[in-house]
C-alpha cells in the first residue's frame, strides 16, 4: 500500500481547496464564528479543519471512502487485519471490546490491574469478571502484568470463560507474557483482547516490546495520543483471525461511540501512521538513545532509584518492560511521589506522567531527545537537594497483595445500580462497595462495585487520600464516606 498517502488529511486540503461553504455543525463555520480571542490562542488552524465528517470532509454516502482508506493503510502498517479509529479515547474502545467477546452474564477472565474504564465497561455489560491476579513485588509493593499460568490456572476453574481480557503495557511500562496468555487461551478457541493504551509505539522499531497483534491477540485497543502523536481521545481498535466478529465489534462501538465523530482526530492519526511507516524507526531510534542516556545519569543522583529490567523482568514479574517508561523510587530520600510531584510542578515546571507512594514516573516518545533528558536530570537534581522541604513522607497504609485482593460478593452491575447508602469509612469494612475507588493516576480501581471491603483497601485509600492520592471517582473525594449496597 501507498503509504506516503494520508486520505484524511488529503480530503481536508480538497475540502478548503474547493472552498466548500457549509449550511451544517459545527456551527462555528471553520472559525468565521469563533471568538477571536479563543481564536488567537488555539489558532485558526484548528477551527478550519474541524469539518463534518460525513457531508462534509466525505459525502453524505461516504463515497470517497476516505476514513475507511485511511484504516485500511493504519491496519497494514501494523499488520492488522482490520483497524478501526475512534474518537471517543481507549476509554471507549475497551468497553466496545468487552461487549464484542462477552455477552450480559458470561464470564470474561480480566487482569485485576485493569483501568477503570473495563470496570465501567462491567458495569454498562453485566459481564460476569474472573480476576486473574497480578504478579507482586512484595520488597517494592509494585505489580507486574499476571502471568500465563495464572491465566490458565484461571480458565481451568471456569472452563465456561468466553474470553480474556490483559492489560500489557502497564501504565509503568512492564509488558505481560502475551504470547503465552494467547497460547493458553487459543488452547481453548477463545480470544484475547489487549488493552495496549500504553503501546502505540510498540510496532514500530525492532528494540520494543513485542505488540499483541505480532503475537497472535486477536483484539487490540491502543491509544495513539499516549505514546504517539495523536490529539487527546485518539484510539484505534486492531483486529486479527476470525475469533472476533469485526460486525459485532462495529456495532458495540456504534452503540457507545460519538455520532459527531472528530476529523481533527481522524487527521492526526492518519498523519501518525504516515510518520511512523515513514520515519518510525529514526525517531525512535532516537527516543531509545534518550532513555539511556536518562538511564545512565538518573542513578548518579543520591537517593534516586529507577527501575530497569532488574526490578521488573524475573521470574513472577514482568515478561518484559518499556524502557522509554522512567519509574524513579523515592524511597532513600524519605519521601513520596505525591509531594515529589507537586514539587516538580511548582518550582520546576516540570508534569510528571505517574506518582505514587513511593514513586514518581515520566514518559519519554519519540518526541524527546538531550534537551527534554536534560530538563528533567535537573528537576530530579533539584528535587533532592529540596527533601528536606518534603519530608517526611505521608504514613500511606500500602497493603500485601492479600490485603488488596477483594472478595466478589456480587456482580459490578448489580451493585452499582441497586439500591445503595453512603456510610462512614469506618463503618465501610465488610460492607459491599457500590461505587469504583480508583487511585489516578494510573487509574486502576482499588475497589470495584461488588467487591466486599476490607479494612486493608478502607485504610490505604484514607491514608492515600490525606497524603495527596486522587480519587476522582469516589462519590466523596474526601472518602469520609462510601458508597456501598443498602443492607
Amino acid at each position: 500500500m501507498d503509504h506516503s498517502r494520508a486520505p484524511v488529511l488529503e480530503a481536508l486540503a480538497d475540502y478548503h481547496e474547493k472552498g466548500r461553504l457549509s449550511y451544517t455543525p459545527p456551527g462555528h463555520r471553520q472559525g468565521r464564528g469563533a471568538d477571536p480571542r479563543v481564536v488567537a490562542l488555539l489558532g485558526d488552524a484548528l477551527f478550519r479543519a474541524d469539518v463534518l465528517a460525513t457531508g462534509g470532509l466525505d459525502d453524505r454516502r461516504s463515497t470517497g471512502r476516505v476514513l475507511q482508506q485511511a484504516e485500511e493503510l493504519m491496519a497494514d502498517a501494523v499488520h492488522a487485519d482490520l483497524t478501526y479509529f475512534t474518537t471517543c479515547g481507549s476509554s471507549l474502545s475497551v468497553k466496545a471490546a468487552m461487549l464484542a467477546v462477552a455477552e450480559p452474564g458470561e464470564k470474561l477472565l480480566i487482569g485485576r490491574d485493569v483501568h477503570k474504564s473495563v470496570a465501567s465497561g462491567l458495569l454498562l455489560a453485566g459481564v460476569r469478571p474472573v480476576w486473574v491476579d497480578p504478579e507482586w513485588d512484595p520488597q517494592l509493593h509494585f505489580a507486574h502484568p499476571p502471568s500465563a499460568r495464572a491465566f490458565a490456572k484461571a480458565l481451568a476453574d471456569h472452563p465456561d470463560a468466553a474470553g480474556a481480557l490483559v492489560t500489557s503495557p502497564t501504565p509503568y511500562g512492564g509488558c505481560a507474557d502475551l504470547a503465552g496468555i494467547v497460547r493458553v487461551c487459543h488452547e481453548r478457541d477463545l480470544p484475547v483482547v489487549v488493552d495496549e493504551a500504553w503501546g502505540a509505539h510498540l510496532p514500530f522499531h525492532p528494540r520494543l516490546p513485542a505488540w499483541a497483534m505480532d503475537v497472535g491477540a486477536d483484539l487490540c485497543v491502543t491509544s495513539v495520543h499516549k505514546m504517539g502523536s495523536g490529539l487527546e481521545q485518539s484510539s484505534v481498535y486492531h483486529l486479527r483471525g476470525d475469533r472476533v466478529d469485526p460486525a459485532k465489534l462495529k456495532a458495540r462501538a456504534d452503540l457507545l461511540g460519538t455520532t459527531s465523530p472528530s476529523v481533527l482526530m481522524y487527521a492526526a492519526l492518519d498523519g501518525w501512521r504516515r510518520q511512523m511507516v515513514q520515519h518510525g524507526r529514526e525517531l525512535f531510534d532516537q527516543a531509545l538513545r534518550s532513555a539511556e542516556t536518562a538511564r545512565q545519569r538518573i542513578p548518579l543522583v543520591p537517593g534516586l532509584r529507577l527501575y530497569g529490567r532488574e526490578e521488573f523482568c524475573a521470574p513472577h514479574r514482568a515478561a518484559d518492560f518499556d524502557p522509554l517508561q522512567l519509574v524513579v523510587d523515592l524511597a532513600a530520600l524519605g519521601t513520596d511521589g505525591y509531594q515529589a510531584a507537586d514539587w516538580l510542578r511548582a518550582h520546576r515546571r516540570i508534569d510528571l506522567h505517574l506518582a505514587d507512594h513511593r514513586r514518581i514516573s515520566a514518559q519519554l516518545s519519540h518526541a524527546d531527545g538531550p534537551d527534554t533528558v536534560d530538563a528533567l536530570v535537573a528537576a530530579l537534581r533539584d528535587l533532592v537537594d529540596h527533601v528536606d522541604e518534603l519530608r517526611p513522607a505521608a504514613d500511606i497504609d500500602v497493603p500485601d497483595p492479600s490485603g488488596l485482593r477483594l472478595e466478589q460478593a456480587l456482580t459490578p452491575r448489580e451493585a452499582f445500580f441497586g439500591p445503595t447508602e453512603a456510610v462512614p469509612a469506618a463503618r465501610a469494612v465488610g460492607r459491599i462497595a457500590a461505587e469504583v475507588l480508583t487511585p489516578y493516576p494510573p487509574g486502576i480501581p482499588a475497589a470495584l462495585p461488588g467487591e466486599r471491603l476490607s479494612r486493608e483497601v478502607v485504610d490505604y485509600l484514607r491514608s492515600g487520600t490525606a497524603a495527596g492520592m486522587v480519587v476522582p471517582d469516589a462519590a466523596d473525594d474526601s472518602l469520609a464516606t462510601l458508597r456501598v449496597v443498602a443492607d
